[in-house]
């Protein structure tokens, strides 16, 4: 891209994170956004707090422009409270939270040069000292990972796979054979191990 502006094509880039990230959500019941599927209990909705807490760090207590935190933000609440819902927070108040964060965040983004100089407090001295350029870079880059983490999660839940909506940036096959590519990676693997 010529004359592209950097600020915007990272803007972009997080932007394309919290929409893949929202998106496994969809069509999914109360239940599937929930569920904990790996053996840390990674599950969507928890993802999808958890991106809340990163961006309202990062886009607003490094840069001194707080908004309210939510009770699981506080140094009190327990281990990993923003990795998953309990059963009185609703779908529609994470979701509508991660809105407001996400809206908070852009305008920070849109107020601030790159350059712009914030302190990250949980970070060690020394290297806490970060512009608005390192900030998008990094929470971009932690987005597209928990987005891939959704990717999978979204998968096992009902087999749902792409990089988003409209777009699955998969071959166009059918279910038969992505059982038949499925089992020929199987085979490939028991024989690279000897089994």
């Amino acid at each position: 891209m010529t004359g592209s502006d950097p600020k915007s094509d990272l803007h972009r880039y997080l932007r394309s994170a919290r929409e893949a990230l929202l998106w496994k959500l969809d069509g999914l019941s109360e239940y599937d956004v929930r569920r904990p599927l790996t053996p840390t209990g990674t599950n969507l909705l928890g993802l999808v707090k958890h991106a809340s807490g990163v961006e309202l760090g990062y886009f607003g207590l490094v840069f001194g422009r707080p908004v309210e935190a939510p009770p699981w933000f506080s140094e009190e609440a327990e281990p990993n409270a923003d990795m998953w819902a309990t059963a009185d927070e609703t779908r529609e108040d994470i979701v509508g939270f991660y809105r407001r964060v996400q809206a908070h965040a852009d305008a920070t983004i849109e107020a601030l040069e790159l350059e712009a100089v914030g302190r990250v407090p949980w970070w060690p001295e020394g290297r806490n000292e970060v512009t608005l350029h390192r900030i998008l870079v990094h929470v971009a880059t932690e987005l597209h990972r928990h987005a891939g983490h959704a990717d999978i999660v979204r998968e096992l839940v009902d087999g749902a796979a792409g990089l988003q909506q409209g777009n699955d940036n998969l071959p166009a096959q059918d279910r038969a054979w992505w059982e038949g590519y499925r089992e020929r990676l199987e085979r490939a693997a028991r024989e690279a191990a000897g089994s």
